[in-house]
């Protein structure tokens, strides 16, 4: 199979589908490999060390596309990249359909197979491909609300972990999952008040075991939400129903409740966001500012962080990767229903059961 690995052109992205060992171990089980030139610039891998992997290094885009049968990405295909596809070209990459009926409308007007990271499970129902970046988005969201809960940046002017004498910021996270647990630990490391909710108490009693003591878990309902927004310095959407948009648990009217100058950072907003008055922002424009609460919304926040969050999601992908290409789309779907999970559309129609549920009007198997 010619397997294509296209430059990310999603503003501020800085990843990279495929690290060159990928590229190596590809060749090796036969396959031949296109990279873009400057492919891996923005996560520091240079084209000479895909060539030495044996990757064929093509001057444009179009060449990608044109030749590969099976494109390998970070992100969901631009406006330009959908004009692009064509019918029975596999794509593999995050997509997030649920978030926009436009990428939906033009990758099933291609006639692509779309295979996409997020909906692929394993035996145990987890998220393999979702799972890295999670973790890394989870991070940042406590590393960027830190920043614009800053004076400068029109946040409280609080110092997240505070210091002697002067109590710690109060950090409240909606959803207990990889993002959420992995920015509550990360708000406790820096010495916050962190308040975790999820509506799973299996999920909530598992955390109250392995959190820091500075960390509360809180069944997550419409009254404790409201009560909790009160108190909140930063407040982290980090919701997740794979293959679908998520619920909106904090509405517009909510916000009167928070204090002037709190911050939200809605991890979600990927697939719709958690907060009504969420929309996607980018790197180089990452805030709003709606009733006085800073909104940071960044779509693709692990992008920022490029190095780690490419070396991280190739460690994930690559096993599947080099299984779609040997297998191609049949036999890789006919493996597991987890991976039958990840083919979202073929042929001009949805497969993904979350998906079709999303967009009930669109052609669907």
């Amino acid at each position: 199979m010619i397997v294509g690995v296209p430059r990310e052109i999603k503003s501020d992205e800085y990843r990279v589908g495929m690290l060159p060992v990928g590229a190596h171990l590809l060749t090796e089980d036969g396959h031949k490999v296109l990279v873009e030139t400057g492919a891996g610039l923005g996560s520091g891998f240079e084209d000479d060390a895909y060539t030495a992997a044996g990757a064929e290094i093509v001057s444009s885009a179009d060449e990608i596309f044109s030749r590969a049968e099976m494109i390998v990405k970070v992100k969901e295909p631009q406006p330009v990249e959908i004009g692009r596809l064509r019918s029975g070209q596999i794509i593999f990459t995050y997509f997030h359909f649920a978030a926009s009926r436009e990428l939906t409308e033009g990758c099933l007007n291609s006639g692509a197979t779309t295979v996409a990271y997020e909906t692929l499970h394993d035996t145990e129902g987890r998220l393999p491909l979702l799972t890295p970046m999670s973790e890394v988005a989870g991070k940042m969201s406590i590393q960027e609300g830190a920043k614009y809960l800053e004076r400068p940046m029109m946040g409280r002017g609080i110092l997240l972990g505070g210091v002697a004498g002067v109590a710690p910021a109060n950090v409240l996270i909606l959803g207990g999952g990889v993002v959420g647990s992995a920015a509550a630990r990360m708000a406790a490391g820096l010495g916050a008040n962190v308040t975790l909710m999820d509506i799973n108490l299996d999920r909530l009693r598992y955390l109250d075991e392995v959190m820091p003591a500075n960390v509360t878990t809180i069944y997550c309902d419409r009254y404790a939400v409201l009560d909790a927004l009160k108190r909140a310095d930063l407040l982290i959407g980090a919701v997740l129903i794979p293959g679908r948009r998520a619920p909106s648990l904090v509405r517009r009217e909510d916000l009167t409740r928070m204090k002037p100058g709190a911050v939200i950072v809605d991890v979600a907003v990927d697939q719709g966001g958690c907060i009504e008055t969420t929309h996607p922002t980018t790197h180089s424009e990452p805030t709003f500012i709606v009733d006085n609460v800073v909104h940071y919304c960044v779509a693709n926040m692990p992008g920022a962080v490029g190095r780690t969050s490419s070396q991280a999601l190739c460690n994930a992908t690559l096993p599947f990767a080099r299984e779609l290409a040997r297998l191609d789309v049949d036999g890789f779907a006919q493996t597991s229903p987890g991976r039958a999970a990840a083919v979202n559309m073929r042929n001009g129609a949805i497969l993904n059961r979350d998906v079709a549920t999303v967009f009930p009007d669109l052609p669907a198997a």
